[in-house]
């Protein structure tokens, strides 16, 4: 855990995520980056250099029933007000609409549906456990499918709903985050999303290990081409377009 802080802390530095007075809603999906997070934030508040206040939320896609209480009891145990928010997405998305392109609107509707409730419990800002791999095959993607240099930020201000989305293991190897998550003995709750592994988002991890293959270094050298072109860097506002993030990320192939 202490590589853990000290990636959170290095990217709250850098990027000033946090700021004195922030309500910080951490979106958990269930999965082991954004249980990591909730469990890193709420560490982090201990040592932060600025006070935050800190909430969960898990967003029901009203597909496969999901067993949150483990999650809620982790919350618990934190002391992290929990909150539960019911949506028809993945029933919109895979049986009404039948997308071609699933990832795309489901990534637009989750993230209003988290905004929306993070407008509603006061929250300014909303985490999501997005760590450095995330943040090398976005990168991926771009570059292979889009031809342009591109990947998300460490910190996002929306406009249209007021709320800043940070993410704050930018720096953390998904190595470490797995390694972690057993080691604390996380919940992690399986997705039920029928698109889950089946993604453009697969191929690019099996690239980027490839990549290691060849040069053992290439993913602290591509973050690191990634940050010193200010790929990361939070300057402008996003609007409504649909960028990388929302559409390639995870197109099924």
């Amino acid at each position: 855990m202490k590589k853990v802080l000290g990636c959170i802390r290095r990217a709250d530095r850098d990027y000033q995520l946090i700021e004195p007075g922030d309500h910080v809603l951490v979106g958990v999906s269930g999965g082991k980056d954004s249980l990591l997070l909730l469990r890193a934030l709420r560490l982090y508040q201990y040592f932060s250099p600025h006070p935050f206040t800190l909430s969960a939320a898990t967003l029901t896609l009203g597909l496969t029933p999901v067993d949150l209480s483990p999650i809620r009891a982790l919350c618990q145990e934190l002391g992290v007000a929990y909150h539960v928010r019911e949506t028809e997405i993945g029933k919109i998305v895979f049986e009404e609409r039948r997308e071609k392109n699933p990832c795309a609107l489901c990534a637009n509707m989750r993230r209003g549906a988290l905004n929306d409730l993070a407008n509603e419990i006061g929250a300014n800002k909303v985490a999501l456990g997005h760590h450095r791999d995330d943040v090398i095959e976005t990168f991926l993607l771009s570059l292979l499918f889009e031809g342009r240099l591109h990947t998300f930020s460490a910190k996002t201000y929306l406009c249209r709903s007021g709320v800043t989305v940070i993410r704050p293991m930018v720096y953390l190897p998904e190595s470490h985050a797995i390694h972690v998550a057993k080691q604390l003995a996380l919940p992690v709750v399986k997705s039920p999303c029928p698109a889950n592994k089946l993604t453009r988002r697969e191929d690019m991890k099996a690239l980027s290990r490839h990549l290691c293959t060849l040069m053992p270094q290439a993913k602290e050298r591509i973050l690191s081409a990634i940050a010193g072109g200010g790929l990361l860097d939070p300057s402008g506002f996003e609007d409504l377009k649909k960028t990388t993030e929302e559409t390639n990320c995870s197109t099924p192939r």
